[in-house]
């Protein structure tokens, strides 16, 4: 099947061009962004060698129709969609942060309490849980953003002050968007029988100062969501949770002896595999969004994209 997992556009005002682990951002003239959503799948801030399926076009509808959800608690760098893969929106400068917060005690924070640590980027966690237990209250545990390759890192909010990478003001800010993000994420959650486990933001500053939501919104990329059904029976029974995320596919490259650790080689993904995980990723879509998904003309996505992006930017 075709996918989307490189560009090389060359659009009217066009000045640069970053490339992301999943996404590519054309910055143009005029301080307008047309961001691409590719079908790269990255797991353990590696990216994988083939791409998947429609996987582009879920994370970029996921991603601008919770952003226009969400317009009325946090502005954001949204302006048009006009491609399945694409989003055009303001230039930001961004912060170097990665604001993730945690409802529940799953993923990386659960490994680590396994590990036996108890303070997550400088925040208490309370003794006596067990893996996917919820949290008194959500905890922000935010990250350095990585370039492509490198590893995103813990951060304590007194480490981000203290070396400046956000200045107080502007700190105060991301954490009370974040707060409310989430709350607004968990209520559509819920909506739609699931729960928002844990999720990640990122924010940028416009060239007038404003801090505003920029990349994506609680996407299966960026997010963990459980099936809200059965979800106490099964933590009372010791079993696993039924989630919507990636972690499926963490769960397959552990079971293959990779973990984005040196020396280890990414195991190869058979035709058939990438399909199941497609399949997967459509069924996110549908869950999280609560409607069918529609997918996208995909027999020539380059020559698609082009023309959408072109037409919108000359109209």
């Amino acid at each position: 099947m075709n996918t989307i997992t490189n560009t090389n556009f060359n659009f009217p005002g066009q000045q640069s061009v970053y490339k992301g682990k999943v996404r590519e951002v054309y910055s143009l003239d005029n301080d307008l962004l047309v961001m691409i959503a590719t079908d790269r799948l990255s797991a353990f801030d590696v990216v994988m060698p083939k791409g998947i399926p429609y996987k582009g076009q879920i994370l970029n509808q996921i991603a601008t129709k919770f952003m226009k959800q969400t317009e009325d608690l946090v502005p954001n760098w949204l302006i048009a969609t006009p491609d399945p893969n694409v989003a055009v929106g303001h230039r930001c400068e961004p912060f170097m942060v990665e604001m993730v917060i945690r409802g529940y005690l799953s993923g990386h924070a659960a490994r680590e309490y396994k590990a036996g640590k108890r303070i997550l980027c400088g925040v208490s966690m309370p003794e006596g849980m067990i893996e996917n237990d919820k949290f008194p209250e959500p905890i922000i545990t935010p990250a350095t953003k990585a370039e492509q390759g490198d590893h995103d890192e813990d951060i304590s909010r007194e480490d981000i002050l203290s070396k400046g990478i956000v200045s107080e003001e502007d700190y105060l800010v991301l954490e009370d968007y974040t707060r409310k993000l989430f709350q607004r994420g968990s209520e559509i959650a819920k909506q739609r029988g699931l729960i928002l486990v844990d999720t990640k933001y990122e924010f940028g500053k416009t060239k007038d100062g404003k801090i505003v939501l920029i990349d994506e919104i609680h996407t299966p990329d960026s997010s963990r969501y459980f099936y809200a059904e059965g979800y106490q029976e099964r933590q009372e029974r010791g079993e696993a949770q039924k989630q919507l995320s990636k972690e499926f596919v963490r769960q397959w490259l552990i079971s293959n002896d990779f973990q984005g650790l040196e020396g280890q080689t990414v195991p190869e993904m058979s035709d058939e595999y990438i399909k199941t995980v497609s399949e997967r990723y459509i069924e996110l879509y549908e869950n999280i969004m609560g409607e069918d998904f529609v997918r996208a003309d995909i027999s020539n996505i380059q020559e698609r994209i082009e023309k959408n992006v072109l037409q919108y930017l000359t109209a």
